[in-house]
């Protein structure tokens, strides 16, 4: 049998939780390491390299915000910063703390079980190593796995195609290529926009539409950099107060306190503004009241219809299964622009829907469309679709697939009864899914450090949630989820 590798704790993932996770436990001298199943770190920004990717959080409110030293010393060059710059970034991070030395890449966990006589988890790697810890704490992303669609014929087609998440790391050439996008999500929305003028043809296969709006990104300049680092503690401040972590609060006027009129300018103002603007600084009644959800989805179709030159185009872009706010919210740059080229053209597949992949592209019920290049935007398992990949054993053999296998059950998104010792950061039924990301990480790993923290000061080796405190906290996360329009959706937010 493969020796094991004994630390007091270990920590999956060296994406954005992560990173700081490592740091927290390797300044407090607690014996850990990090897993890593990639050859390198980053997560998502590893990961996503596909044309268009960048933060659709204001960058400053994105990241890291435990060093004053590093908020002084790094310049976000954009308002939304891309994927290139967002991984420099996160490296710069882990080197500037010196944590590499603390992560192990290429260290893919396949296994994980409790052992309640020694009170520690048993890992087992893909290359059947084996690690023991007293504590596992989890920081594998709630947007990991990705989804690839299971059309007849995938392995037939002769040009090049990938899924976004798995876009190569050597550039990919563009230019007079006949592209085919089949998806538009958030991630499809941002390489279509990007790609759309530097493409010979473009193809989009759209099977719903989502609604979206402007980005309206910008480069930040070093006079405006200073002016941020200057109020650093203010904008940490307000993400803290926002119910989504961002700079952007609620208006709490009251929808109905408005005239028609007044809504409609209020709405225009926040149409031009950047980011989460006409989201998150919204009426709050837009999320719980059908009539005000109608009204601004009304106003979102006719911006839609005034950007889009074709009509019968713009109907097939415009949500009639959703109302605005309703699923994750695409930020987009020049999306709805890219569908007024010549050189665009939209699929609608919910009416002649994909047969199969052939070897010089896709056929349709109705036509065969040649491509040389096919970019598969159909998004991930998400929140849960991390831990499906490993076989987690916990008290009594529990299998954590086996009873999540209706749903997740967790307590604040963190614990989940019957798995001693384990804590998920972005968990399910946590906040990190739907929120600037690392405003709500960085709470859930302080949260995690001072239990660990708290068990050791009192020389406590077994720690759990309990049965009751779990069913309380579902209930609180399904009873605030019935209250708003949301729970009509399929969306997976």
């Amino acid at each position: 049998m493969t020796a094991r590798t004994h630390h007091e704790a270990i920590v999956l993932g060296a994406g954005v939780s992560g990173i700081y996770q490592i740091k927290r436990l390797a300044d407090l001298g607690i014996d850990s390491i990090l897993l890593e199943a990639d050859d390198d770190l980053g997560g998502t920004w590893y990961r996503n390299r596909y044309p268009g990717a960048r933060f659709d959080s204001e960058s400053y409110t994105y990241g890291y915000s435990f060093s004053k030293e590093l908020l002084d010393e790094w310049h976000w060059k954009e308002r939304f910063s891309s994927q290139p710059e967002n991984l420099r970034y996160l490296n710069y991070v882990a080197d500037k703390f010196d944590l590499r030395r603390h992560m192990r890449f290429n260290a893919r966990v396949t296994s994980m079980a409790w052992q309640e006589e020694s009170q520690v988890w048993h890992l087992t790697l893909e290359d059947g190593e084996m690690f023991s810890a007293r504590f596992v704490i989890t920081g594998i992303g709630v947007l990991s796995v990705p989804t690839p669609p299971r059309y007849p014929g995938m392995e037939d087609f002769e040009g090049e195609a990938f899924h976004t998440f798995w876009w190569p790391q050597e550039p990919v050439p563009l230019s007079g290529r006949r592209v085919g996008v089949i998806g538009t999500g958030a991630t499809g929305i941002q390489v279509i926009g990007e790609i759309a003028d530097k493409v010979g043809q473009l193809t989009v296969f759209q099977r719903r539409p989502n609604w979206s709006t402007p980005l309206n990104n910008s480069p930040i300049s070093d006079q405006e950099m200073a002016e941020i680092r200057a109020r650093y503690d203010e904008i940490f401040a307000n993400c803290a107060a926002s119910p989504n972590g961002f700079e952007h609060v609620p208006d709490r006027r009251g929808f109905y306190a408005l005239s028609p009129e007044e809504r409609r300018a209020t709405w225009d103002a926040l149409y031009d503004q950047p980011g989460f603007a006409l989201l998150a600084g919204n009426f709050p009644e837009i999320f719980f009241d059908e009539a005000a959800n109608r009204e601004i989805s009304d106003y979102i179709a006719e911006r839609i219809r005034g950007r889009v030159h074709d009509p019968e185009t713009a109907e097939k872009l415009i949500p009639k299964d959703h109302g605005f706010g309703m699923q994750r919210l695409p930020l987009e740059t020049h999306y709805f622009e890219a569908y007024n080229r010549d050189n665009v053209r939209l699929v609608d597949i919910s009416q002649t829907p994909i047969e199969r992949i052939t070897a010089t592209g896709i056929q349709t019920v109705a036509e065969q469309i040649d491509l040389d290049l096919i970019v598969y935007a159909t998004g991930f398992d998400a929140i849960t679709g991390g831990f499906d990949q490993m076989e987690i054993s916990g008290a009594g053999g529990q299998q954590l697939g086996e009873k999540w296998r209706q749903g997740p059950s967790t307590f604040l998104g963190l614990m989940s009864h019957g798995f001693p010792n384990l804590l998920m950061i972005a968990g399910p039924q946590s906040v990190s899914g739907s929120t600037n990301f690392p405003r709500a990480i960085e709470g859930a790993v302080d949260w995690a450090t001072d239990l660990l923290v708290h068990a050791r000061a009192r020389g406590c080796t077994r720690f759990e949630a309990t049965a009751e405190a779990e069913r309380a906290w579902v209930d609180q996360v399904m009873a605030v989820h019935e209250k708003m329009l949301a729970r009509r959706s399929q969306g997976w937010f």
